[in-house]
């Protein structure tokens, strides 16, 4: 994912006259979901079945969070904090992030449909309908040039 994130801002910088930092988006979409470590992933339908269950889901990320970095040795604490409670005020990079979270989930999605796996058929309908709403220029030119490549055999790669 964090790959993707980056991606989507070289291509937003190169050919969309964006100014985001690539380095900075890379980094943060790593640590985005970190709680993770702790929680395990919640498939979105669950987690966004109502705004109870959301809310409590965001207040165990939040306690995963701070786990996480009470176990930072002291010295560090400082770097890591700005890492796993950021607080980004640019919307461009955190919509670059958001993208390339769904754009992943997507692209398993797709990868799980080419091996045969019929259990992803509506994830993909749902995700597919979902980037769209996004309307993001660099995503578009993401998948005109990036995503068939997810398809390929290893034989088609060589």
């Amino acid at each position: 994912m964090a790959i993707i994130a980056h991606s989507l801002a070289l291509i937003k910088n190169k050919f969309y006259h964006g100014k985001v930092n690539p380095e900075r988006i890379a980094i943060l979409a790593m640590y985005h979901e970190v709680s993770e470590i702790i929680t395990g992933d919640l498939a979105s339908p669950i987690k966004y079945f109502n705004p109870q269950i959301k809310k409590a889901f965001g207040e165990i990320e939040d306690f995963a969070r701070e786990r996480l970095f009470n176990m930072v040795p002291d010295e560090l604490k400082s770097e890591y904090k700005q890492l796993i409670f950021y607080e980004e005020t640019d919307n461009e990079s955190l919509k670059l992030i958001k993208i390339a979270d769904k754009l992943s989930a997507y692209i398993k999605c797709l990868e799980e449909l080419t091996a045969g796996n019929k259990e992803f058929i509506e994830a993909e309908k749902a995700l597919k309908m979902e980037l769209e709403r996004f309307k993001c220029p660099e995503l578009d030119y993401f998948i005109d040039n990036f995503l068939p490549s997810f398809n390929l055999t290893l034989d088609e790669m060589n």
